[in-house]
């Protein structure tokens, strides 16, 4: 089998019980690298991809430039992609002062990328952070603010659930009209807001199946031939989890339950990830398969030509849209910084590196989504609270009673 290098495959937590797989380390960057080019003309900037802040925001007599190169990603699915449309985050206040952040999930490295991506950009600009598992880091922000001492100012998480249990403890402060206001109301809350959004979907081999041949609903997969023993999932993956549950929310426990074992008896065949999972539809080996869209995106970028594509099922637990957001921890330092530095990442530069770099779909009008994916606008998700994907309890009993952890 064909894999993509290590750092591809970072993505949704394939955890159980708050347990994480990344290590907790909180660091002062220091590693400033500054990214100086001669002044462009503002024409050519828009036409070639290029900007420039126009202050001397370092202080040193040069002004920093940066070209939008340096937040794109790479590879066949990114050549020849349009600029991005939206905020530019020449146009947002500076970001100047320090800043603290816990960064949550498989994502986290991918976070801490663009955070000194602004570091670079902004000579006053510095911060701290820890990276741990989402579920770890909600409820110690809970616990933290409860005793009246937060250690950060942000929270990044790579899934609503999370975010949506420290708002629901009195931890997050209220977000302003002017930082969330372009992100759709779906993919937003009173205290977080969605900045990369990723889909629930189907990759399929396309030279097993065509898209036509998916059904219309993950119900109908047990009973859908070219699926018998040729179907994969990955169980313990915090994404799957949160599908389950939403299945639960939408057709009760003991329909979900149904629907588990009848997937056993249809000879599922787990996978430790889905990034796994996609790479086995991709060899044939499955003629289908359940993960996020990004995956097979990632797999198809790595290995050209490789047969696989993506179907997306529609108003079902299987058509599920979840997003990483930021979120204000209630007792910030800096209120109106950490405000700014969400702005920052609803810029088009910061959607086109989410939409590049992670293949997750903008969650900002005017940036779109790599290849030929449908934007969200085209994709049909279930009426589903997304904070309550947070309440996954009754979930893992499901999965254990049934057998499948």
């Amino acid at each position: 089998m064909t894999d993509l290098p290590q750092t591809a495959q970072t993505g949704d937590e394939g955890q159980r019980d708050g347990q994480s797989g990344t290590a907790t380390d909180r660091e002062r960057q220091t590693n400033r690298r500054r990214f100086l080019a001669g002044a462009v003309a503002a024409g050519t900037a828009s036409i070639a991809g290029c900007a420039g802040l126009s202050s001397d925001e370092n202080g040193d007599g040069e002004d920093t430039q940066w070209e939008l190169s340096d937040f794109r990603g790479s590879g066949p699915l990114v050549a020849d992609r349009a600029a991005p449309g939206g905020t530019s985050i020449s146009d947002l206040p500076p970001l100047e002062g320090e800043l603290s952040f816990y960064l949550g999930g498989g994502e986290g490295g991918l976070y801490l990328e663009l955070i000194e991506r602004f570091e670079e950009i902004y000579g006053d600009f510095t911060f701290d952070h820890t990276i741990d598992s989402s579920s770890q880091l909600s409820n110690r922000i809970t616990e933290e603010v409860e005793a009246g001492a937060s250690q950060a100012d942000l929270f990044l998480a790579v899934d609503a659930g999370s975010l949506g249990n420290v708002a629901e403890n009195d931890a997050a402060q209220s977000l302003s009209d002017e930082v969330v206001g372009d992100v759709p109301e779906q993919l937003r809350a009173d205290t977080w807001v969605g900045f990369a959004g990723r889909a629930r979907a189907v990759p399929f081999n396309t030279e097993q199946l065509n898209r036509s041949d998916v059904p219309d609903t993950v119900q109908e997969f047990p009973d859908t031939e070219a699926f018998q023993d040729s179907i994969g999932w990955a169980p313990t993956y915090g994404a799957f989890q949160s599908f389950v549950t939403a299945m639960r929310l939408l057709r009760g426990e003991d329909e979900t339950r149904a629907w588990l074992t009848d997937m056993q008896d249809a000879g599922v065949e787990a996978f430790p990830d889905e990034f796994r999972v996609s790479n086995e539809v991709a060899n044939g080996a499955l003629a289908g398969g359940l993960a996020n869209h990004y995956y097979a995106l990632r797999v198809r970028n790595a290995r050209g030509n490789a047969p696989v594509d993506l179907a997306f099922t529609s108003g079902d637990a299987g058509a599920l849209i979840n997003v990483s957001g930021a979120q204000l921890i209630e007792g910030a330092s800096d209120v109106e910084l950490a405000e700014t530095f969400i702005r920052h990442l609803l810029s088009a530069e910061a959607q086109e590196f989410f939409a590049t770099r992670t293949f997750a779909y903008p969650t900002v009008p005017g940036v779109e989504p790599v290849a030929d994916l449908p934007s969200i606008e085209e994709l049909n998700p279930p009426d589903v609270d997304l904070t309550e994907l947070a309440d996954t309890g009754p979930t893992l009993d499901l999965l254990d009673e049934t057998g499948i952890l």
